[in-house]
């Protein structure tokens, strides 16, 4: 069941992101002319990946029950331990634990330019500052570790609770303050 669920929304991922081809203009022309065209569409095939990679290794998550402070899938997670680890795990960077502070160590974006991967920030309950996030998957929906209903799970930005909760989407580069990367990413990028 969790493979189709898990192909379903890579699926509905790579179909909601498609763009129409357009012809080639001036500067397609000349990044083409010095070479430069096809690093660029490699260096963006290899981001996209790594994304739907995150969301793919989220989805596996789904159903390991909520723990306050918890940052391991034997025990549980609470939503910023949940996308540190999926970050750690997937693409080799070591998020800050507090959502605060995953939210201050990532680059602002539109919440109508999230894509997969993106992570979207809330303040939820009577909280005056952001105290839960999750990993945009795709469609308007997103998987994240919730106390109240139980663990990981998915849900949509739009339902009524979240999309009054939502305060930020935000992206992760592995060039911005606040973000370490693992050995084990390093030498991948070698």
């Amino acid at each position: 069941m969790r493979i189709i669920l898990v192909l379903t929304v890579l699926f509905l991922t790579f179909s909601a992101n498609a763009k129409p081809q357009t012809p080639p203009d001036e500067l397609d022309a000349l990044l083409a002319e010095r070479g430069l065209l096809g690093r660029i569409g490699e260096v963006s095939h290899k981001m996209e990946a790594k994304a739907s990679e995150l969301v793919v290794n989220a989805m596996t998550f789904l159903g390991v029950p909520y723990k306050r402070g918890g940052t391991d899938a034997s025990t549980g997670f609470d939503c910023s331990g949940f996308v540190r680890g999926i970050f750690e795990q997937t693409a080799g960077l070591v998020l800050p634990r507090k959502a605060v502070e995953q939210a201050a160590a990532s680059q602002k974006i539109e919440r109508a330019d999230l894509q997969p991967g993106d992570l979207v920030f809330f303040k939820t309950g009577r909280k005056s500052y952001i105290n839960h996030v999750g990993i945009y998957a795709g469609d308007g929906k997103f998987v994240h570790s919730s106390s109240t209903q139980g663990g990981v799970r998915i849900d949509r930005l739009d339902s009524g609770y979240y999309s009054r909760q939502l305060v930020t989407a935000r992206r992760v580069s592995n060039n911005l303050k606040g973000m370490k990367v693992t050995a084990a990413a390093a030498k991948k990028s070698e």
